[in-house]
């Protein structure tokens, strides 16, 4: 039986190939990938070929926003069971370091992460995962669901980082995927009141819609914010928002421009503000899945297209050629015409 893959072999190329039938070590679980979700690092990776120091050198499966089940399991395995619908962590640190000891996993220098390289992602239809990165999800919650605990993992971690309290005024720049999902994250913290904007009419109605006040980009002028979530990667955002928070304001950067920011910190330090960076997340699957299975986050509406696997390089192209997008999934299990 064949274990399909999309694998990019050099930039904007993806072909189907067989990837070899995965083999569970001992503390391994073999997942069927039911769902991948596309991220804009996907995109980076297929059109450009690096962020920042992670550089493709060589063929590549992109792919790390994932949910599935498990078929089998390796010996020593006691997390999960044949059958389990699970939503997976991308990262698997070495668990022995000093991040890692002090629980800090996602910094580990060691850390293999899905699709970022030299490793490979979840676009197949079998993968072997260590079951740490396993977490069940419940019946009623799809596998779509499931892999966007991963860039709501990312939202809770923003919020964690600007050290969000009940009743704060949130001030979240950028209504793609990650935005929509920390302005979300934010509200079921206890945020008092969550303020969204973007320069896209089509997001700020998503924005809207989840019953969020909007603003397009660059048009505010109120500046009693507590907190600043800044999710667009927009060259100007960090500093226009930090000048809209109020003393003692804390700000989480997720947005990652593509150059460096200028601060103008000898007036803004006046005002004793908290700018804190976001480097994925760690420990946040339990919580992502809990916010999602009881109602409180809503991520099946970001959910805008769907492909099967051998049109993966539509799908993460999605956003280049239909503006009016939020999320593509795409679906390993499905073939066109199969």
């Amino acid at each position: 039986m064949s274990n399909y893959a999309a694998i990019m072999p050099a930039l904007e190329r993806i072909e189907i190939q067989d990837a070899g039938e995965p083999v569970a070590g001992p503390r391994d679980a073999i997942v069927q990938i039911e769902a991948v979700g596309v991220c804009g690092s996907d995109t980076a990776y297929f059109t450009v070929g690096r962020i920042g120091d992670w550089v493709v050198d060589g063929p590549i499966i992109l792919g790390h926003e994932c949910a599935g089940q498990v078929i089998a399991i390796g010996a020593e395995v006691t997390g999960v069971s044949v059958g389990d619908r699970v939503a997976i962590e991308p990262g698997k640190p070495c668990r022995d370091c000093r991040e890692c000891m002090a629980g800090r996993y996602h910094l580990c220098p060691d850390l293999v992460f899905f699709a970022t390289p030299p490793h490979g992602g979840s676009l197949v239809q079998r993968m072997a995962i260590d079951e740490r990165q396993l977490f069940p999800i419940p019946a009623h919650m799809s596998y779509e669901e499931g892999a966007l605990c991963e860039p709501l993992s990312v939202g809770i971690w923003a919020c964690h980082r600007a050290h969000l309290e009940a009743g704060d005024r949130v001030l979240v720049t950028g209504a793609g995927p990650v935005g929509l999902l920390a302005a979300q994250a934010a509200r079921a913290f206890g945020a008092g009141e969550v303020t969204v904007t973007d320069v896209a009419d089509f997001r700020l109605g998503l924005a809207r819609d989840l019953g969020f006040a909007v603003e397009k980009a660059g048009e505010g002028t109120s500046r009693d914010f507590d907190v600043l979530l800044e999710c667009s990667g927009a060259p100007n955002a960090l500093a226009d928002g930090l000048w809209r928070l109020r003393a003692n304001g804390r700000a989480a950067m997720v947005g990652m421009p593509k150059q460096d920011v200028s601060l103008a910190l000898s007036r803004l330090n006046v005002n004793e503000l908290t700018i804190s960076l976001v480097n994925r997340y760690s420990h946040t699957w339990p919580m992502a899945i809990e916010l999602v299975a009881s109602g409180r986050v809503d991520v099946a509406s970001l959910v805008t297209h769907r492909f099967p696997l051998d049109q993966a390089a539509d799908a993460i192209l999605l956003a280049k050629h239909v503006p009016d997008s939020v999320k593509a999934i795409i679906s390993p299990q499905r073939l066109s015409g199969a």
